[in-house]
């Protein structure tokens, strides 16, 4: 009879899901969840001499976005301007001031439909303040109407500026989640630190 009763109480600890299984099973079911999103990554970086990192052939806002792509499944868009930037930094600073000043929409090659994505990442080096003026071209060419949008920059002590709330006005009807601002040097040089501080702060947004 002891035996039966053992025997009857192994299979029953066998048929119940242990703490640790369940804690599994959730844990798929929210990543089941987040792949679900449709992410987009779009991005503007800029390649040549940069402000504390020399000359570069792969800009600091291109590797970050490239990590996000990578940790959240979605697809990469790099915004492109027609008109090239200078390569050396002070003619492209000088470039960028005179461009936010004029409020000016350069032309962009290509296009991509924001519309099929539920998440848009997207990405800039911190210029004067405020986005390059190729995104703000980007932007106003879409209906964001309903999409989550987040937004990420490089820098070298400016942070997101008031890029945040830029976006927020560019970006009608869209949600804005909360920035991410990474030093260029980071970027650059330390990509090991740089994609933990990434994926620390995709985790916080849900991803």
């Amino acid at each position: 009879m002891k035996n039966i009763i053992l025997s009857t109480l192994g299979m029953l600890m066998l048929a119940l899901p242990t703490a640790s299984s369940a804690q599994n099973d959730k844990q798929n079911e929210n990543k089941d969840m987040k792949t679900d999103k449709k992410v987009l990554v779009v991005f503007f970086s800029h390649t040549g001499e940069n402000y504390g990192v020399g000359n570069i052939t792969k800009g600091n806002t291109c590797i970050v976005a490239e990590m996000i792509a990578e940790a959240t499944g979605g697809e990469l868009f790099e915004i492109v301007p027609v008109q090239k930037y200078p390569k050396t930094y002070d003619a492209c600073v000088d470039s960028a001031k005179k461009e936010k000043s004029a409020g000016a929409r350069p032309a962009i090659e290509g296009d991509i439909a924001v519309e099929e994505y539920d998440t848009v990442f997207i990405g800039y080096p911190n210029w004067w303040g405020d986005m390059p003026m190729p995104v703000y071209t980007f932007i106003e060419r879409h209906d964001w109407q309903g999409k989550n949008v987040i937004p990420f920059c490089t820098h070298e002590g400016s942070g997101l500026s008031n890029t945040e709330k830029y976006i927020a006005e560019a970006c009608k009807g869209a949600t804005v989640g909360k920035g991410f601002a990474m030093r260029g040097t980071t970027a650059q040089n330390s990509r090991e630190q740089a994609k933990k501080s990434v994926l620390a702060w995709l985790e916080i947004a849900g991803f």
